[in-house]
């Protein structure tokens, strides 16, 4: 019995490893199978199941100008990538009857590659059966949506095997217009103007979408149902008038040029709500040439010169300690305060005994001095008080990045010396930024409430204000009506009969003041002569509507003074606005021959100006009766019999058009648009022109205009 059991256990034992031997084998085999022959197949498995969530960037919201321009925008461009293993590329018909179709549109689309080209990449992709290769970059709006169309990928995004990424460029339509205000957000980077400023409005929110991993390691979208569709920054409305801030950056750039000047500034403001209408910035980066590089009128704390010498007369005024008619002796150009401290006048000899109305007038350093000196220098913080009211003493809190530090010494800092009263009474040793002096002059203008300046008034999103922003008040009144009162009769004699007589002109008056700064050189101190030209001032000056001011940075061409460098910038762009706000202009009175006068010819001007003004003429004279339209902005009038004719001038760009009877305005701003340089001889209106109308015309050409 025994014997017997014990056969049992032994059979049972050998045939349990037996079994156990057959099974490892079995699995051995199975490894085998799996790790040699199904490798591939278990790879590419493994692959497909691995999946992630990856972050889908939002469209950046545009920047508008106040008409609705475009200042930035994101445009949409596209990547091209292929799926060698879709429907279209792997069956074999579908393929090889439209794969030279394709390639030879690709081909004659984008002209980088030949058909023969094209159609190896594809039969590559499908050779491989690539499932994510990268056919082309940065393909715009419409030729993603003609490839689109083209044979195999008009079979749809999973048949056709043409998958596209959307991603966003930064455009800015006016190029380098108020490049540095609009600035930019570009990450690991000090972000910069608008862009920066509002970058969490103009940034949208990131949405989310599943990936999956392919072979090469390579992601793909999985679908569009499970896509967090991301949402689209909101737009910034400004408050730059894109036709203001041409005007205002192509006259800079003329007198930057012309004196080869390292750096200039001009900025417009409108006068009861601070809104900035143009901001212009230009540095020179080579020989005659400048682009917007530094926002100098933001950013640049520096010595202002004799623009300073308003908030000097506003402090003494307001404190009764002078009155316009008290006289001062400027002595002979030259006042000593110190041993090595003495304060020249421009004017060599001095101006002899001036009243203080007229010392403003001429800027002179010693009248000004003297009067700050003699009042303020057993209290000096008396006069620290009034420049802290006007807020120069701290940043003023713009809208846009970069603001500049402002230096106003108080009387008991370490580095307050005998000369620093004297001298920060007429612009030294002290130091504000251009829009500070600018928001001074415009408090002036605004008989004394002292607005922030203003760029951005309102974000939207898809039409919907998400905020606006007002004119926001920030000195109810920086000094009594008497002393805004003899500060503009002062402000208006230096146009009158002071250093900024050359703005002097019959259609509109002007208030302001030249300024002239000698400028430090690091530690050479003003040992080296290089000057900072500026003119700060409003107009018209009877009804106060804008404020401007324009610094030109060390001209070199022997011209230095306020007057003759920055004060034609700002005659140009005052013209232009003058020209174009018919609600600043006097009624117009016309006085016809009635017996049977002959027809009079307006033969040339901006046809919406041309109407504008044959509407406002009254009515009993001549009234627009008929517009003939063919898209064209120039047009001439014919008048006759209390009845007016506009009819269209076309403007051919590449031929020299006849501007002969054209106002001069008119004329130039047609030629100078269309590449020209122009010169001027005479008075009146263009009586010939050096190029005849209907020559080809290259841009830099020189056209002269004779006018009688």
């Amino acid at each position: 019995m025994a014997t017997n059991n014990r056969k049992v256990i032994l059979i049972r034992t050998y045939t349990a490893f037996a079994f156990m031997c057959v099974f490892a084998a079995a699995i051995i085999a199975y490894l085998f199978k799996i790790q040699f022959k199904e490798r591939e197949h278990w790879i590419e498995l493994s692959e497909n199941l691995s999946t992630t969530i990856q972050t889908v960037e939002p469209s950046r919201g545009s920047i508008f100008a106040i008409d609705g321009s475009l200042l930035a925008t994101s445009l949409p461009i596209y990547d091209l990538r292929l799926d060698g293993k879709a429907p279209g590329f792997a069956k074999s018909t579908v393929f090889e009857n439209n794969v030279d179709s394709l390639a030879l549109m690709l081909s004659q689309l984008f002209k980088d590659r030949s058909k023969a080209e094209y159609k190896r990449i594809l039969t590559s992709v499908r050779k491989r059966k690539d499932r994510y290769y990268l056919l082309k970059r940065k393909v715009s709006y419409p030729e993603m949506k003609v490839v689109k169309e083209f044979p195999i990928f008009r079979l749809g995004k999973y048949k056709g095997g043409l998958t596209i990424e959307e991603k966003n460029k930064r455009e800015k339509p006016f190029e380098y217009l108020a490049e540095r205000t609009i600035g930019y957000s570009v990450s690991g980077v000090q972000p910069v103007g608008l862009e920066g400023a509002f970058n969490k409005d103009l940034s949208g929110k990131e949405g989310k979408r599943v990936m999956q991993r392919i072979a090469g390691g390579t992601w793909i979208p999985v679908n569009d149902e499970e896509q967090i569709e991301a949402r689209n920054g909101n737009d910034i409305h400004t408050t730059i008038d894109v036709n203001l801030q041409d005007v205002a950056t192509h006259a800079l750039m003329r007198t930057l040029v012309t004196n080869d000047a390292e750096w200039g500034t001009a900025v417009l403001m409108e006068v009861s709500t601070g809104e900035i209408r143009a901001i212009a910035n230009l540095t020179r980066v080579s020989e005659g040439k400048y682009t917007e590089k530094y926002n100098y009128a933001v950013g640049e704390s520096l010595e202002p010169g004799s623009t300073f010498k308003l908030a000097s007369s506003l402090a003494l005024l307001e404190d009764k300690k002078v009155k316009m008619t008290d006289l001062f002796d400027t002595e002979n150009g030259e006042k000593r305060y110190f041993a090595n401290a003495v304060m020249y006048d421009s004017e060599k000899g001095g101006h002899g005994v001036v009243t203080f109305q007229h010392a403003f007038e001429i800027s002179s350093n010693v009248a000004i001095s003297k009067a700050i000196n003699q009042h303020y220098k057993n209290n000096p913080l008396q006069f620290y008080n009034h420049l802290e009211k006007l807020h120069f003493t701290n940043p003023l809190g713009l809208q846009i990045m970069g603001e500049g530090k402002p230096r106003i010494k108080h009387p008991k800092d370490k580095d307050w010396y005998g000369t620093t009263l004297p001298w920060s009474s007429i612009g030294y040793e002290v130091k504000v930024t251009p829009l500070q002096v600018l928001t001074l002059y415009n408090a002036v203008a605004n008989n004394g409430k002292m607005v922030k300046p203003l760029f951005v008034k309102r974000i939207t999103n898809t039409g919907k204000i998400i905020k606006e922003y007002k004119t926001e008040v920030i000195e109810k009144s920086i000094a009594s009506p008497q002393t805004i009162k003899n500060l503009r009769i002062m402000m208006e004699g230096v146009i009158e009969r002071g250093t900024g007589s050359k703005l002097k002109n019959p259609n509109y008056s002007i208030g302001g003041k030249t300024g002239t700064a000698l400028v430090a050189d690091g530690r050479r101190g003003y040992a080296q002569t290089i000057y900072r030209a500026s003119f700060c001032g409003y107009f018209p000056a009877n009804n106060p509507q804008y404020t401007c001011i324009v610094m030109v940075n060390a001209p070199s061409k022997g011209i230095y003074y306020g007057g003759a460098v920055a004060g034609p910038v700002f005659k140009e762009i005052a013209d232009k606005v003058y020209a174009n706000s018919h609600n600043l202009h006097g009624d117009i009175k016309l006085v016809l021959n009635q017996t049977n006068p002959a027809p009079t010819v307006i033969k040339g001007a901006h046809k919406q100006q041309l109407q504008t003004a044959l509407n406002a003429l009254g009515k009993e004279t001549k009234r627009v009766d008929s517009v003939e339209e063919n898209g064209s902005e120039w047009a001439q009038a014919t008048m006759s019999n209390n009845q007016a004719r506009i009819t269209p001038r076309n403007i051919n760009k590449n031929m020299m058009p006849d501007v002969t009877g054209m106002g001069l305005k008119d004329a130039v701003y047609l030629l100078e648009n269309n590449g020209l340089q122009v010169q001027v001889e005479g008075f009146g209106k263009v009586k010939t022109q050096s190029i005849p109308a209907g020559t080809a015309l290259t841009k830099g050409t020189k056209v002269t205009l004779k006018l009688g």
